[in-house]
């Protein structure tokens, strides 16, 4: 049975003359099976010739059975060249007389003839070499010597956008034969490239890899295809369409496949026929696949920590180049995520954060790591608390909890706990005079005591000035001595402690030293609770 209809004959032999390979013919003949794009190419070209020689042998006045327009005789003059081209001016091949198919026939055997072993002159070889095992086994080798975890795969290829100029130039070429015929054809009917590419190479990827393909999968297969020898045949557009080509960060080139497609959606079609062959002539060489990446989808790990040290940051303290500590929080956790995950890279996040002389006490602070590109991603909890143990073993400065893989979407809770909860503190403070127990006794009677926070003078650089609105909700005060007490705070996320003790010169009103209306300063603070329900407590 033949892949094609009788009224794609003419579109079949256009084509083939052109130097289209078999599989593009089916794609502008709009056929949809999948199983006919994986057929060996050299099956698809005899069946198309039986399809062709076929259709010859019929009686020359023979008419095709469509119903509007009237049926047509679909036979083609056979070409000086032999090869049923247009030139660059779009020219059609012209009808040859009713009743001539003997030129018809030797036009559709010259036709497939000359297809056979050139490279394709729209998709340059990616549904013919690129479809075959070798380069699937070639995929197939890079991703296991990548060494990735993964129980499905996303396969995506990138295109050199000048496919798409020779695409519409076919279809240009198409669009003319059928309208000569008296035929309609639509370019939405037009099998695209990458899905048919992807028809063909899902199933033997899926074979080889041993897990099937998922469009929903986090395991990216990846293929950049380039073609030298054409990179030039997109720069007419420039010059048409100048609007389309915009110099952009991170591109080395104006002529990106999306540029090139709304170039092509914008100019007319005369002037496009005026620069380009319709259809367009084969190339010398076969698209090059540049690179075969692997790409696994980001592992999210979440838990609390402790930190004890009054000299540690919660993230690498650097200014103008310079370390100012050897370590950090981040290092400390990160530096055993990243070896067991083996992630490229990794984003650290957390409900807060502490200043570096400030010690986080009590259940700690929720945190997340963003692990990204990982080779292992699959950790029973046993693994991940084994994990969680290597971290604590390795550090007296901190400690971690509840160590788990979440979900992106989970993190967002996190986050909204930010602004949303509480937060409770210990601040040892000092004061310029001496001070009796019944001094400040008056504090612990304190509640929802609403303040006045301008940005604090020490994080200006890197935050807007603007005054918040914050609440104290409770207070209770230890006494020590004449110059010193404890007092322990339940307060809203986001109020700057040590600015409500000393005042920040007046940019905090009112403070403790404005409350008991002398001088005072803060010598330690400490996080006490992190009012955020999350992530869930484990099981020691």
């Amino acid at each position: 049975m033949s892949p094609v209809a009788e009224k794609d004959r003419a579109v079949v032999q256009l084509l083939l003359g052109a130097g289209t390979c078999p599989r593009c013919v089916l794609r502008f003949c709009s056929v949809g099976s999948q199983l006919l794009y994986r057929h060996p190419q050299q099956d698809l070209l005899k069946d198309l010739q039986e399809f062709l020689r076929n259709s010859q042998e019929q009686e020359g006045t023979e008419c095709l059975d469509v119903s509007d327009p009237p049926c047509k005789r679909l036979r083609l003059e056979h070409q000086e060249e032999g090869a049923a081209e247009l030139n660059h001016n779009g020219a059609t091949p012209q009808l040859p007389p009713a009743g001539d198919t003997g030129n018809a026939g030797n036009a559709g055997n010259a036709a497939l003839d000359s297809s056979a072993g050139r490279v394709c002159n729209v998709c340059l070889g990616i549904l013919q070499e690129f479809c075959e095992p070798d380069f699937v086994k070639k995929v197939c080798q890079k991703v296991h010597s990548a060494d990735y975890q993964f129980t499905s795969f996303v396969f995506s290829v990138s295109l050199p956008p000048q496919l798409s100029v020779r695409e519409r130039a076919a279809w240009l070429g198409v669009k003319q034969q059928m309208r000569n015929l008296g035929l309609p054809l639509a370019k939405d009917d037009i099998v695209q490239l990458k899905e048919a590419y992807k028809w063909i190479i899902h199933p033997q990827l899926a074979e080889e890899l041993g897990v099937p393909a998922d469009g929903k999968s986090l395991f990216e297969v990846s293929v950049v295809f380039a073609h030298p020898e054409t990179d030039e045949e997109c720069h007419f557009l420039a010059t048409a369409c100048p609007d389309c080509f915009k110099p952009a960060k991170n591109k080395q080139s104006v002529f990106t496949r999306m540029a090139v497609i709304k170039a092509l959606e914008r100019i007319k079609e005369e002037d496009f026929l005026k620069h380009f062959p319709c259809p367009p002539s084969s190339p010398k060489n076969l698209c090059d696949a540049l690179e075969i990446q692997c790409n696994n989808g980001a592992v999210f790990v979440a838990g609390r920590y402790n930190k004890y040290s009054r000299n540690l940051p919660q993230t690498p303290w650097i200014i103008d180049g310079e370390r100012k500590l050897e370590s950090s929080v981040e290092e400390l956790i990160s530096e055993h995520l990243m070896a067991e995950f083996k992630a490229d890279s990794f984003n650290f996040s957390s409900s807060g954060r502490e200043d570096v002389d400030v010690r986080t006490l009590g259940n700690g602070r929720p945190f997340a790591m963003e692990l990204v590109n990982p080779r292992r991603i699959r950790f029973s909890a046993q693994e991940m608390k084994r994990l969680q143990q290597a971290i604590n073993d390795s550090s007296d400065k901190i400690q971690v909890r509840d160590l788990q893989l979440v979900t992106r979407s989970a993190i967002g809770r996190m986050k909204e706990g930010e602004e949303e909860k509480t937060k409770t503190y210990s601040a040892l403070i000092w004061t310029d005079k001496a001070i009796q127990r019944e001094d400040i006794a008056f504090l612990d009677d304190i509640k929802e005591l609403r303040l006045e926070q301008k940005t604090p003078l020490r994080v200006l650089h890197r935050r807007p000035l603007a005054v918040r609105c914050r609440l104290i909700h409770s207070m209770s005060s230890e006494y020590i001595d004449q110059h010193h007490f404890r007092l322990h705070l339940r307060t809203q996320a986001g109020t700057y402690i040590k600015e409500f003790v000393h005042g920040d010169f007046g940019r905090t009103k009112p403070n403790i030293g404005s409350l008991l209306n002398r001088t005072a300063d803060i010598l330690e603070l400490d996080v006490e609770s992190v009012d955020v329900d999350w992530p869930p407590s484990l099981a020691d």
